[in-house]
């Protein structure tokens, strides 16, 4: 990002090292007077987002924070071709055309009632991909993973439940691309990649899923636009 935009760039984490914290405090030692903050999560939830935004309460210089940028047209075309290259090589190891699940983390069902925009947006950035990878309706679904355990009802449909639906239309396999997130981490690395390969497994089906976008050049350029757009306002 730092090389597509050719601003300082700096990480800061909620819950790891570096900390929010402490990249507010380089950034003070290096006479940054303005910054954009960006959170790697698109899509706007107090849950996620919210919870960021308030880690940088006092910070010593203004910070025009990024509520969401899950519509970004790199954005979308970053996920497209994350879709596109995974989906051609899982069409081709299973001799067939498979379904495909659209994901993003649930959140607790009140949070949304009470206004919050994630379930929207995440539905809309699954739409806008389907339609850059000309996909038809009865192609693909959305469904929510990751469902916690404390917090009263949480947004579905579960990916579990939706995979089970696919086999009740016949196929016999599924490719999952998981749009509520840009890297890979335990959500991908564990509830996609073994949780969900096995569930798949003991219902008599297989599971492919597309790469995270990770370090994709396309993604970068999505980021560093935003940051170009924030600061010219």
């Amino acid at each position: 990002m730092a090389r597509e935009s050719g601003l300082r760039t700096y990480v800061g984490m909620r819950n790891w090292t570096p900390f929010t914290s402490s990249a507010i405090a380089q950034m003070q030692n290096d006479g940054v007077e303005r910054a954009v903050a960006i959170c790697l999560a698109p899509h706007n939830s107090r849950t996620s987002v919210g919870l960021y935004r308030q880690t940088l309460e006092g910070a010593p210089f203004p910070i025009d924070f990024v509520e969401s940028w899950h519509d970004h047209p790199l954005l979308i075309q970053a996920f497209t071709e994350k879709l596109q290259a995974g989906w051609r090589r899982a069409n081709t190891d299973a001799q067939a055309d498979l379904p495909i699940i659209f994901t993003a983390h649930s959140v607790p069902k009140r949070t949304v009632d009470e206004g919050d925009p994630y379930e929207c947006q995440t539905v809309h950035t699954a739409q806008l991909v389907a339609a850059a990878a000309s996909l038809q309706p009865e192609q693909w679904k959305f469904a929510f993973q990751s469902q916690g355990m404390s917090g009263g009802a949480w947004l579905g449909p579960t990916v579990e439940d939706t995979i089970i639906a696919w086999k009740e239309q016949g196929h016999g396999g599924v490719f999952i691309q998981p749009i509520g997130f840009v890297c890979d981490h335990v959500e991908i690395l564990y509830d996609i990649d073994i949780a969900f390969k096995q569930f798949a497994g003991d219902h008599g089906m297989k599971l492919w899923r597309a790469e995270s976008l990770n370090d994709s050049p396309t993604f970068a350029r999505a980021i560093a636009d935003v940051a170009r757009t924030r600061l010219k306002m």
